[in-house]
């Protein structure tokens, strides 16, 4: 319970409303009671244990301001407490443990580290339908938390270690070590190229009756029919595309190196930012989409993509309210500055290094999770 009040309470006083009893206060009461937990030894139930971490986790996204390995240190926790107790998952279990593991992944993206937990089989992940999605709804055959991008999720897995094994290599360069060299250099051009080709393959996982059409639901067989539940489910698929594009991007921009102004990184960037606004405008979940949101937006150079990533972060930030949402526009806005001010040529200098929002981040010393 402390740690559903310690939310609460922080989410109060991001909208300015002040409590007898601080955010603080419940945060260290839940972390003392976890910790006594644990250490009692006894048999506890491990959903709520995980319910706990989960969050502390979603509380610490909401008020970091500071770089700090505390989202590390939880994550490291109940990736333990998973692997500690084999119980047969009840869906709240499988549902908690995905939702770590979409929280570990958007942690590597995010700081550049390696993912902790082990990448999950190609098509090893059936969807967790909402509980209450009724038995003849389309919903059961949609995943709770990941939506239409079950079967992306392989894929994310493997891009978000990819920064690390570049920085890696890019290590074993700078000191010569010629063996490490060329088993890194391998094994990151083949791992580069096998996501490429998935990314470039990959379609989202729909329900059934239905099919996509220029990236709009239609259910077969009857043109035209809408159900109570379309305006969610097409809500759900631009999240899914915007996670295809925005992968994309950081592929060419992060991984490859392309400059900020090459073709392709436009072309994903704006499409990643349509569907971004299209997920919102739907008024489906939101609560996955400032990872995708925030890498098309970095790249963002024309005025209408500028808007489409306003509106898309406004968007958000009123439904959700997060310190995380509200410092990634921050950090949007200084990257623009910084990009209108390079000619061609430093913009394709810059393509070879350091992403700038990470430059930007240092700059103002914060680190954000964008999940």
């Amino acid at each position: 319970m402390n740690a559903i009040y310690a939310l609460a309470s922080a989410h109060l006083e991001y909208r300015g409303v002040q409590n007898q009893e601080k955010s603080l206060y419940f945060h260290n009461e839940a972390i003392q009671g976890l910790a006594r937990v644990i250490q009692s030894q006894e048999k506890v139930n491990k959903n709520e244990l995980l319910a706990a971490v989960m969050l502390l986790v979603y509380y610490e996204v909401l008020v970091q301001r500071r770089p700090t390995n505390i989202i590390y240190g939880h994550l490291k926790g109940a990736f333990a407490i998973m692997c500690s107790n084999q119980d047969v998952l009840t869906p709240v279990g499988l549902f908690l443990e995905r939702a770590f593991g979409f929280y570990d992944v958007i942690t590597a993206l995010s700081l550049g580290t390696p993912p902790l937990s082990t990448a999950p089989s190609a098509g090893g992940m059936l969807p967790v339908p909402p509980l209450d999605a009724l038995p003849a709804s389309p919903l059961t055959n949609v995943d709770t938390l990941l939506g239409m991008a079950t079967t992306l999720w392989p894929i994310m897995h493997r891009l978000s270690n990819l920064l690390f094994t570049k920085k890696e290599l890019e290590d074993a360069q700078r000191t010569s070590q010629v063996s490490k060299v060329a088993v890194l250099r391998t094994e990151f051009e083949a791992t580069s190229q096998a996501i490429e080709v998935a990314l470039t393959q990959w379609k989202p996982c729909v329900p059934p009756n239905f099919s996509i059409r220029d990236d709009v639901l239609v259910l077969k067989g009857v043109e035209g029919k809408e159900i109570p539940e379309m305006a969610r489910l097409q809500s759900i698929l631009h999240n899914a595309l915007a996670y295809r594009h925005s992968a994309f991007v950081y592929l060419l921009r992060t991984i490859y190196g392309y400059s900020p102004k090459h073709k392709l990184v436009q072309q994903h960037a704006h499409t990643a930012l349509h569907h971004c606004v299209e997920t919102t405008a739907a008024r489906g979940p939101m609560s996955a989409l400032l990872w995708p949101l925030f890498a098309a937006a970095c790249e963002a150079i024309s005025a209408e993509d500028r808007e489409l990533a306003k509106k898309a972060f406004s968007e958000i930030e009123q439904r959700q309210g997060m310190t995380n949402i509200q410092e990634a526009w921050g950090i949007i806005q200084e990257v623009w500055k910084r990009l209108d001010s390079l000619d061609d040529d430093d913009a394709a200098a810059m393509g070879t290094n350091i992403d700038l929002w990470r430059n930007v981040c240092a700059d103002m010393g914060v680190t954000i999770v964008f999940g």
